[in-house]
């Protein structure tokens, strides 16, 4: 399998459907073993780390993908695509609108996430302001 656009499309809606859900069992399926993910903040989580922030309390009511862009590199697709979310973590809401950045490698049997990176879209709800605007 490789990371052609109806693989890419299956996997993307996949791990969509996956982290909406909270399902960590098809997360460990989706997720590379060495994948690290890099929040809005600039932290990282683990493949362990990502995993457990379900049952630590994020708890999402929608998540899409939208204004998807993908280049490849060989096996690799580095997808590019606006995250729209509604949730909470331990009761404090999740950012609505989040810039994504996704390392998709190929791997025997199927696609893995080796890597998502969420940056905060400036001027939306719960991000800090475009710099040099009040």
């Amino acid at each position: 399998m490789s990371t052609r656009s109806d693989d890419l499309e299956g996997f993307l809606t996949e791990w969509t459907a996956a982290e909406r859900s909270g399902d960590a069992a098809a997360l460990d399926k989706l997720l590379a073993d060495d994948f690290t993910g890099v929040g809005p903040l600039g932290f990282t989580l683990s493949k362990q780390d990502w995993l457990a922030r379900h049952a630590a309390g994020l708890e999402y009511r929608t998540f899409e993908l939208a204004d998807i862009a993908v280049r490849r590199y060989g096996e690799t697709a580095v997808v590019i695509a606006q995250q729209s979310a509604t949730g909470a973590y331990r009761g404090h809401e999740v950012p609505g609108d989040l810039r994504l950045t996704l390392v998709v490698a190929d791997a025997p049997g199927s696609p893995r996430l080796a890597g998502a990176h969420m940056s905060f879209i400036a001027g939306t709800p719960g991000a800090p302001p475009i710099p040099g605007r009040p």
